[in-house]
């Protein structure tokens, strides 16, 4: 690992704090999916979150008092309960960002449900309030029916609008599901993202913020709210005497080593943002004088952890080696140590990356620099041609074409930064 600079690998606290807690698990023989640490790992998640803050959408201090966290599997896991709590079934709805990873898409079609994919900004690359208004109010022309909820997502850890896109559901009464998976830590005017919908979703993924390994876990609208989750997230099993189900459960809790990692991993959360940050900086004023590369930065008002630092390339920029992009076929996975793909033979699809943003990519890899295009916009993804509901302004697809993701995890040094700098400026 020391020869290679990776995108993003969440960082073990320097205490070791996490072998503390693993180690109580197994001592007391609580190693299964309920027990102490997910408890204790719950309430650190609900302090660090649910702080009181001036609201921008008119909630105060008593709406984020009565929300409570429940941990699960997955930041999917957390996807799929929450909308499943809100009634999607088969027949419905739901309005989601276009350009987002498959998590927040999938879990509405485990449940039978369209999704609608609605396009993105320019300023934040998340789902537009405008688009989302216009296909809100044309969804409902075309079937009578309200969409049953909105998802919208925290993309590398950049808030959404998030008064506008709540003014709009607001309007229609449409609940909101904030993923926000990617967006541990991150502020919209000074409070947590994830506390703004009905449900607020958190991934804890092995290359998030922090990790258990894997793991996610859903903010919950009220304690009641929460039971009725962890019900369903432990097999949906009735008080008898004897296992008695009425209703479709799942096996989606957090166990409890996976849990005593979360709270080491909580002691060292600020620190890794404060990194993240940091590296984001870094990376901004180094580009700033560079034609061709443009880094995202945050908006007024937000306040993004950076999970992953991104740049767009100028679709004139020559890059050395360019022509060498899609040469032949990828057979491993890219962006990802842990990565499962199939292979195939085919090198190009109808929407990729363009071949100055490949052939940087391949040049950073040569010299041991993990790097990995954005999101496939999930609207152009075959797997979701075959609802052919979208609402598109092309400006998701503009920015996959031209976009890289650059590494900016705990374990990337200053050092390091400087030379995927300096690679990236010789390559041009």
């Amino acid at each position: 690992m020391t020869n290679r600079i990776y995108l993003c690998l969440a960082h073990m606290s320097e205490a070791g704090e996490e072998l503390k807690y693993i180690k109580e698990a197994f001592d007391t023989n609580w190693v299964v999916p309920l027990g102490p640490n997910v408890d204790a790992f719950e309430k650190e998640l609900e302090k660090y979150s649910l702080t009181p803050n001036p609201s921008p959408t008119g909630e105060g201090s008593d709406y984020l008092s009565k929300k409570r966290v429940v941990a699960l599997a997955s930041g999917t896991a957390a996807v799929h309960l929450a909308l499943l709590a809100l009634g999607v079934g088969p027949g419905d709805e739901v309005m989601t960002q276009s350009f987002t990873f498959c998590a927040s898409a999938n879990p509405i079609v485990y449940l039978g449900a369209t999704p609608v994919f609605v396009d993105s900004e320019a300023d934040t690359w998340n789902v537009d309030p405008a688009l989302l208004e216009k296909a809100i109010a044309d969804r409902i022309a075309k079937t009578g029916r309200k969409p049953k909820a909105i998802v919208p997502v925290t993309l590398y850890g950049m808030p959404y609008k998030i008064d506008q896109i709540m003014a709009v559901a607001q309007r229609y009464d449409i609940p909101v599901v904030e993923d926000a998976a990617e967006g541990l830590g991150s502020r919209y005017h000074g409070r947590m993202l994830g506390t703004f919908g009905e449900y607020g979703v958190l991934s804890f993924n092995g290359n998030k913020m922090i990790t258990t390994s894997g793991g996610g876990a859903l903010i919950c609208p009220s304690a009641e709210a929460r039971e009725r989750i962890l019900w369903y997230a432990t097999q949906a099993r009735e008080a008898y005497p004897y296992y008695q189900h009425e209703a479709i459960g799942y096996n989606y809790r957090l166990s409890n080593v996976s849990a005593g990692i979360g709270r080491g991993q909580m002691t060292v959360l600020e620190d890794h943002i404060a990194h993240h940050r940091h590296v984001a900086k870094l990376y901004m004023k180094a580009f700033a004088d560079v034609d061709g590369i443009e880094f995202h930065d945050e908006g007024e008002g937000m306040e993004s952890n950076f999970w992953l630092s991104t740049i767009l390339l100028d679709e004139k920029l020559k890059v050395k080696g360019e022509e060498q992009a899609y040469a032949k076929p990828i057979q491993g996975a890219v962006g990802g140590a842990a990565g499962v793909v199939r292979g195939g033979d085919a090198i190009h699809t109808d929407c990729e990356p363009n071949r100055n943003v490949e052939g940087l990519r391949l040049t950073l890899s040569e010299v041991g620099i993990e790097s990995r295009p954005l999101w496939k916009p999930m609207h152009r993804q075959p797997v979701f041609s075959r609802t052919g509901i979208a609402y598109i302004n092309g400006v998701s697809e503009r920015i996959f074409r031209r976009g890289l993701c650059l590494p900016s995890g705990p374990q990337v040094s200053d050092a390091d930064v400087q030379r995927i700098i300096s690679t990236i400026k010789a390559s041009i």
